[in-house]
């Protein structure tokens, strides 16, 4: 199901048949050292990650990880979404493309439509990020979008130190 379009971008929601293309992206040198290791190795384990991830998260709270595609090519090259943590007050904004993909603007593009769509069509107040402080892409990205530095949080099943970083999208 097709949820966000932009001018070279298809978000859709995951399905199990993506498994080897979330199996590929959350192995990728670059999700292991930002994100962490989510125990997907193998396709059953990328199917599982699936379904009780995006998938559950879809029907739970009306959100989750999204597929990003190339517009008019059927190549998946990353997810961004939104993500709905205990630990945090609000949803949290993810995004993480293939290696080859980097620094074309695709991230920027995709995270800049989940907003949009976050405000207008979920109406939310306001989302977060969490980002590791090494990971100066992230940052300067979130910044672009508008999210401003908040705090450093401790996530109760890390010992990681993070930047929260906070948008407000309504009143």
């Amino acid at each position: 199901m097709v949820i966000i379009e932009t001018p070279r971008l298809i978000l859709r929601q995951l399905e199990l048949e993506d498994d080897s293309f979330v199996f590929e992206l959350v192995n990728t040198p670059s999700w292991l050292k930002f994100i962490g290791d989510r125990g997907v190795h193998t396709l059953n384990d990328a199917r599982n990650y699936i379904r009780t991830g995006p998938m559950d998260s879809y029907s739970r709270f009306g959100f989750g990880l999204l597929l990003i595609f190339l517009k008019g090519e059927d190549i998946p090259i990353g997810m961004c979404g939104l993500l709905n943590r205990d630990v945090l007050d609000d949803p949290d904004m993810g995004f993480a493309l293939l290696p080859v993909y980097e620094g074309k603007g695709y991230a920027f593009e995709a995270a800049s439509a989940v907003l949009k769509y976050s405000r207008n069509e979920l109406q939310l107040k306001r989302i977060v990020a969490i980002v590791m402080r090494e990971n100066q892409r992230s940052v300067s990205l979130l910044q672009r979008l508008g999210f401003v530095y908040e705090k450093d949080v401790i996530l109760p099943y890390s010992n990681e130190e993070l930047l929260l970083f906070g948008c407000k999208l309504l009143n």
